[in-house]
């Protein structure tokens, strides 16, 4: 499965740690929404979309399943961020 489409929509409040939205889309057929870029204590990172639990808890509703999907997915959104 390949990325074949990256939509970045900036947060232009610099006091949010959440930079950007990202929808992404794959091989043409399958689109993700909501995805963050968010600038963390150590790095930026990419975070994929949740919705708050009634335990008050955060539960991603999309997400890679093995290290190496996430890996690549996180390259493909930060390398277009970064042409910003």
């Amino acid at each position: 499965m390949k990325v074949t489409k990256i939509d970045i929509r900036k947060n232009e409040n610099k006091e949010e740690k959440v930079r950007a939205y990202v929808t992404l889309e794959f091989d043409r057929a399958f689109v993700i929404k909501n995805i963050k870029i968010i600038d963390g204590n150590e790095r930026i990172f990419v975070a994929m979309p949740s919705i708050k639990g009634t335990d008050g808890k955060y539960y991603d509703t999309a997400f890679p399943i093995t290290k190496e999907f996430r890996s690549y997915i996180e390259e493909e959104v930060l390398k277009e961020y970064n042409k910003w």
